[in-house]
């Protein structure tokens, strides 16, 4: 059915459901097709994720690109605005009309035939990511490109293959994502009331990183941010200083729920824990303590501190970004890269560690003359250097689950900390 024909179609002789699935229908299908257009050529899918001849996925694929996410649009944007409201309006038709059938658990890909194809086809165009509605069982290259832009949008690796986490995702109602829209458009809005033109923004839900100049991402990177149990704070501050190859200091909740119990369990098997992870320990009065000498069942070694000298093993890479908060929490480098490669990355103790942090730190410091190679050299040398702002940032960590770009593309991602309180099946994909 063509755009011509979808409002050519007269609607004023229908009556009841019928007049208002014509009008739906008519609705969705333009703006499925303007979606379609707007995404033809986003994301751009670097090869094929999917190996038909063995019917495997390309893991190598997908850990490229969760680890390098493209620019697309700022998330904080006047222009996401009035493309969130629009969603809204959208959302809201869909979900008086009854919202999308449910999709059975059952893996479909390219050359696949099962009455499952149909269901799909359904929710791919009530969505805007596939232009022609159809009953077919066929599935075909249209409709894997359109879970490809689907999963794209929805914070899962454009595969084009519907595995398990991807129907979880298309079977979330369509009024739990018109409540996210809605919830997260005032988000938006009260970030937008103090958003300079320069500023870091780290979307907790989408665990990346975006800075922005002028309205545009200069660059966008994968993050890993809390676990569940150990969330991320919201909060608002400036970034003030870059610590280059720094000491780590042992956080209270990596000290409490990770180092202790690690320390109690190797000291029963006659092992040390400072030793291993060459950790250093300090009393009270700043003298630093021999390691078989500290007791991990005594309620002593909580008043201890800790710190880890730079180098391989050090958590934090080398480079820490620092801004004022209450948590103690920063972001920073680290030496387990592989991690980013993950589609689920929560699974810090708060802090949050940013992939490619060379070229976010070039970034912060460009107006004191530096530029990458300078940052790449601090990280070859091994150079302790703090190197404070003359500007501080601007720093936001905000909790986005949903929203449109000005290209009518509509995002959603999972709700990790269940802040939306739309239901456990929006964090569980």
């Amino acid at each position: 059915m063509t755009i011509a024909k979808a409002w050519s179609t007269p609607v004023t002789h229908r009556t009841g459901a019928g007049a208002k699935r014509a009008t739906l229908a008519a609705l969705l299908l333009l703006a499925g097709v303007q979606a379609a257009r707007a995404q033809e050529d986003w994301p751009r899918f670097p090869g094929s994720a999917y190996n038909g001849s063995t019917g495997s996925i390309d893991r190598q694929f997908i850990r490229e690109w969760e680890a390098a996410p493209p620019k697309g649009f700022p998330t904080l944007s006047a222009a996401n605005v009035a493309a969130t409201k629009a969603a809204i309006k959208r959302y809201e038709e869909i979900a008086r009309n009854g919202g999308w059938g449910e999709i059975p658990d059952v893996k479909l890909s390219n050359g696949s035939s099962h009455q499952a194809v149909a269901i799909l086809r359904d929710r791919l165009f009530l969505s805007g990511d596939l232009q022609e509605r159809g009953n077919s069982f066929s599935y075909d290259y249209y409709v894997e490109k359109a879970v490809k832009r689907f999963q794209a949008s929805n914070g899962l690796p454009p595969t084009g293959v519907v595995d398990s986490n991807t129907v979880a995702a298309l079977n979330i109602s369509a009024d739990a994502r018109l409540k996210q829209l809605k919830l997260n458009l005032t988000r938006i809005q009260d970030l937008l009331k103090s958003a300079p033109k320069k500023y870091v923004l780290v979307n907790i839900p989408a665990a990346q990183i975006e800075a922005i100049e002028n309205g545009h991402v200069a660059s966008r990177h994968a993050g890993v941010v809390g676990k569940p149990d150990r969330p991320t704070p919201i909060l608002t501050s400036s970034i003030h200083e870059l610590n280059f190859n720094a000491v780590w200091h042992l956080p209270p909740t990596v000290i409490t729920q990770d180092l202790i119990p690690k320390g109690q369990e190797m000291q029963g098997r006659g092992q040390s824990v400072l030793t291993k992870f060459h950790i250093d320990a300090y009393g009270a009065d700043g003298k630093k303590l021999d390691p078989a000498k500290v007791n991990w069942n005594a309620a002593s070694v909580r008043g201890l501190s800790f710190k880890q000298q730079p180098g391989p093993d050090n958590p934090l890479g080398f480079v820490k970004i620092n801004f004022h908060n209450t948590h103690s929490v920063y972001m920073h480098d680290t030496p387990s890269q592989s991690i980013f490669g993950r589609n689920f990355r929560a699974a810090s103790s708060g802090c949050v560690r940013v992939h490619g942090i060379e070229q976010l730190a070039a970034w912060l410091v460009s107006e004191q003359g530096w530029n990458q190679e300078h940052v790449r050299q601090m990280k070859e040398t091994g150079e302790r250097r703090d190197v404070k702002l003359k500007k501080p940032v601007p720093l936001y960590f905000a909790y986005i689950t949903a929203w449109a770009t000005e290209d009518g593309i509509v995002q959603f991602r999972r709700d990790l900390y269940n802040k939306d309180k739309v239901g456990t099946a929006v964090a569980s994909y």
